[in-house]
């Protein structure tokens, strides 16, 4: 359980570059069926080997215990062989990343359950971890949109302590190796509780700092929406301007044709009151 899902490899023929980035190219060439993902599969098919051992013969049979803590080995490291062949030579696939930590918790929830069942193993202890882990797995849903939290060093150093303590469990130990094994274990509930708390605290850091990016993109898109429309009010009200000012143009205009039909009709008036007053006198005469 090192909190890195391990992936699954490239069938492209492309070469793999040796600690590098992963890339979107190399997702899409990795290939389902490779060393790391056939390794966390195998390590999926152990949990019912591993548990059908260790309730073999009544579950305290020495000689069927030290076979469930061979499998139970096998499978922790092949945790650690997976993860490492996805990280150095880019072998991601969807498959590998939901698998790894199905696989993880798996073998260690089945484990500390059984364990339980026998009597080896007080319940709070099995209940503290386990709650712990599906705890960490839903919070690291919660913030995933937001960030990735990493796995941190504390984090495998508890993975480190949990497998080291059950698998002294699984074997049956007597004498002070028993007691021994005792004290392996508080160390590895203290670091899986120490450990979580610090998971917490980084969730609701990134979350805060996520949603805070948030309101910000949010706010600078309004702005920008706002100033996009007052541009276009502003160019509205320079063309209705515009208009406006045409069409006054266009009344004066029509004012001034008035009136100068209106003059044209006056001297009209006057040429033939002066033709009418030249008649007159002419008569007169």
């Amino acid at each position: 359980m090192t909190g890195v899902p391990a992936s699954a490899a490239g069938g492209s023929g492309a070469k793999p570059v040796r600690g590098g980035k992963l890339g979107t190219a190399a997702v899409n060439q990795a290939s389902l069926w490779n060393i790391a993902n056939i390794l966390t599969m195998v390590r999926l098919l152990l949990v019912p080997g591993f548990v059908l051992l260790l309730f073999h013969n009544g579950g305290y049979d020495p000689a069927w215990r030290s076979f469930a803590w061979a499998a139970f080995a096998i499978a922790m490291i092949t945790d650690l062989f997976d993860g490492h062949l996805a990280r150095t030579y880019n072998l991601v696939t969807d498959f590998g990343k939901i698998a790894d930590p199905i696989a993880d918790k798996a073998i260690m929830g089945a484990a500390l359950v059984s364990l339980s069942i026998l009597g080896d193993l007080p319940w709070w202890i099995t209940g503290v971890i386990i709650a712990r882990e599906l705890g960490i797995t839903l919070m690291r849903f919660w913030v995933i949109r937001h960030a990735v939290i990493p796995a941190s060093r504390g984090g495998k150093l508890k993975t480190l302590a949990q497998g080291t303590a059950v698998g002294m469990y699984v074997l049956a130990l007597t004498g002070p190796l028993a007691t021994l094994r005792f004290w392996v274990m508080m160390v590895a509930v203290l670091l899986t509780v120490v450990t979580g708390l610090d998971y917490v605290r980084q969730a609701v850091v990134l979350r805060r700092k996520g949603l805070a990016a948030e309101r910000a993109a949010a706010a600078e898109r309004a702005a920008e929406a706002t100033e996009e429309a007052l541009r276009a009010a502003a160019g509205t009200t320079v063309g209705a301007g515009a208009a406006s000012g045409a069409v006054a143009g266009s009344a004066a205009g029509a004012t001034d044709a008035r009136g100068g039909v209106t003059d044209v009709r006056g001297a009209g008036a006057d040429v033939r009151g002066t033709a009418e007053a030249r008649d007159a006198a002419e008569a007169e005469r």
